[in-house]
């Protein structure tokens, strides 16, 4: 904790104006990330799906889904197989909040849209779900080495503070997995709108069995062990997701 020593404060507050006094104390920062230097966000999605209509969504997506990219990037589209049943989880990129409001109303006024897919679909959801995400200064979105395997999406809750409190942690923390190969990390994202304080990891591996195999080596790695530590400290929650990406995802 900072210990302020008020009467040194105070006897200088004599020497100045009031505003100049006033600027002179002690003030608690709000402000804790950098400044975002690049206007393209993503949009993370979830959609629930009734349980009986789990398999007609994904037939009438994938039929569909080429209305919808006429519009703008898909970046990923997956199901769900762990953390989440009957959900799918997709990401859409932007290049500015001008440009998705355009893409929205483009679609509203898109009558194969509406007509061919918004009006079947929308009777199998039970809720959606957005968020909007940047990727975070040192990170940059990757692709798989190779097509097919599984994704994983972590979601962590921080404590407030902000990246200026948690941010070196946090970001040893997950390169000391990526670095030696414990999954190939694809993209890491902090939230901008939805729950705040929250940052998501999407990882890429082979297989779910190989997943399981790099996590059982990462827990006896005492460089992981110490920088998860030191991370976790400042953690409120965390979520995970096994996901398999859809046949018309772009990340495969």
């Amino acid at each position: 904790m900072l210990k302020f020593r008020s009467s040194s404060l105070r006897s200088a507050a004599v020497l100045l104006s009031p505003a100049a006094a006033a600027a002179a104390q002690p003030r608690v920062r709000l402000s804790t990330s950098p400044q975002q230097k690049h206007r393209t966000f993503y949009e993370f999605r979830t959609y629930c799906i009734r349980p009986d209509q789990n398999t007609a969504f994904l037939k009438l997506t994938n039929e569909k889904i080429h209305l919808r990219t006429a519009h703008s990037e898909l970046i990923g589209y997956w199901s769900v197989e762990y953390g989440g049943l009957n959900q799918v989880f997709h990401i859409w990129k932007y290049d500015s909040y001008s440009q998705r409001a355009a893409v929205r109303a483009a679609l509203a006024q898109d009558p194969s849209w509406i007509s061919d897919y918004i009006s079947k679909a929308m009777p199998m959801l039970t809720s959606q779900h957005n968020e909007v995400t940047y990727l975070v200064p040192w990170s940059r979105l990757q692709r798989p080495p190779q097509e097919g395997g599984a994704y994983e999406l972590m979601s962590f809750l921080m404590r407030p503070g902000g990246p200026a409190v948690w941010g070196d942690a946090f970001q040893a923390a997950i390169t000391s997995h990526d670095a030696p190969g414990y999954g190939k990390l694809v993209g890491a994202f902090h939230n901008e709108f939805g729950l705040q304080n929250r940052v998501h990891t999407l990882w890429w591996f082979e297989s779910a069995d190989q997943r399981a195999e790099v996590r059982h080596k990462a827990h006896t790695d005492a460089r992981v062990v110490a920088a998860v530590r030191n991370s976790v400290v400042h953690l409120d929650s965390q979520e995970n997701k096994l996901m398999f990406p859809c046949s018309f995802s772009p990340l495969k």
